[in-house]
């Protein structure tokens, strides 16, 4: 699937497959075309090139069909501030078409948590609340996938764990999820990964296979000056290095090797090595690491095509 807006590809040539029931997540920067990619797959957008089918129907030729089955949670907050959260999902059943709703609302309320709070005003719910009552609102016609655009993102810890233990409970029900995540901690829950980077999609892969595809180690290094080393290993090594907080991950191909370079480089330039550690690749390693990868392969192609 294929969507430019003006001179701006969105998704670019995108192609890919979800098993039924399983948790299929999407990662990848701002800007990456993981938002337009979702509301072209629930037909929300339409696509300028391609099309897919959704538990065997065609998304074009069959699309209100589809909507029937599936259910969709934008990233922004979509629901009535102004009434309240019984109100808020009995008007979601009665747009789905659903008559008899009032069991179905009680079950999600208890499964959402949000039993108590049900006389609220949807407005004055927190963060994390408001997207429980999204998420209910979405699930009331008993949708087979459901899509959700970042639903965690500015959502507190303990409300983002929540939200991840209600969805662990729908996949255990059978339901197949399709989500969007800027964070690579929950990417790790997720059957298979998508990477996207400028509309384009890196790496399809279980998670395990994501970073078993990373050959180099990764030595994490704690210095007297970070900034000072991260500068250092960028510009007088071949090691990639990625730097967290007040931390650096190198990529070394020969784990001795490179510690010992890296500890002469240092004491050539003052800095004192206070910790390091080799640990095991994380899938934000890979991520980067196929970002830098796929921004160097951008480069040296535009940079053919100025030499032609």
């Amino acid at each position: 699937m294929t969507k430019t807006f003006d001179s701006l590809r969105a998704v670019d040539h995108i192609s890919f497959s979800v098993k039924r029931k399983e948790v299929f997540g999407i990662v990848g920067p701002d800007g990456a075309g993981k938002t337009t990619l979702i509301r072209m797959l629930c037909g929300l957008v339409q696509p300028d090139m391609g099309t897919a089918a959704i538990l065997g129907l065609d998304l074009l030729k069959q699309g209100g069909l589809i909507k029937n089955e599936i259910g969709y949670l934008s990233q922004k907050f979509s629901l009535y501030s102004d009434l309240t959260v019984d109100e808020n999902i009995e008007f979601f059943a009665e747009l789905h078409g659903v008559k008899k709703y009032k069991a179905r609302r009680e079950e999600l309320l208890e499964f959402t948590r949000l039993t108590k709070f049900r006389k609220f005003l949807a407005g004055k719910l927190s963060g994390g609340m408001k997207q429980k009552l999204a998420l209910a609102c979405t699930l009331i016609h008993k949708p087979k996938i459901i899509f959700l655009d970042e639903p965690t993102t500015g959502v507190d810890p303990v409300s983002r764990r929540d939200f991840w233990k209600i969805l662990s409970a729908l996949h255990n029900e059978g339901v197949t999820i399709v989500i969007s995540t800027p964070y690579m901690d929950e990417a790790e829950r997720f059957n298979t990964i998508a990477m996207m980077n400028q509309g384009k999609l890196l790496i399809c892969e279980s998670p395990a296979v994501i970073k078993a595809s990373m050959k180099e180690s990764i030595l994490e290094v704690v210095t007297t000056d970070l900034r000072n080393t991260y500068r250092l290993l960028s510009e007088n090594t071949k090691y990639e290095s990625q730097l967290f907080g007040d931390r650096i991950d190198v990529a070394v191909d020969d784990p001795q090797a490179g510690l010992e370079s890296i500890k002469s480089l240092l004491q050539k330039n003052n800095i004192v090595l206070k910790d390091q550690r080799f640990k095991n690749v994380s899938l934000e390693n890979v991520f980067i690491h196929v970002l830098k990868s796929a921004d160097t392969a951008s480069t040296r192609a535009k940079d053919d095509e100025v030499n032609k």
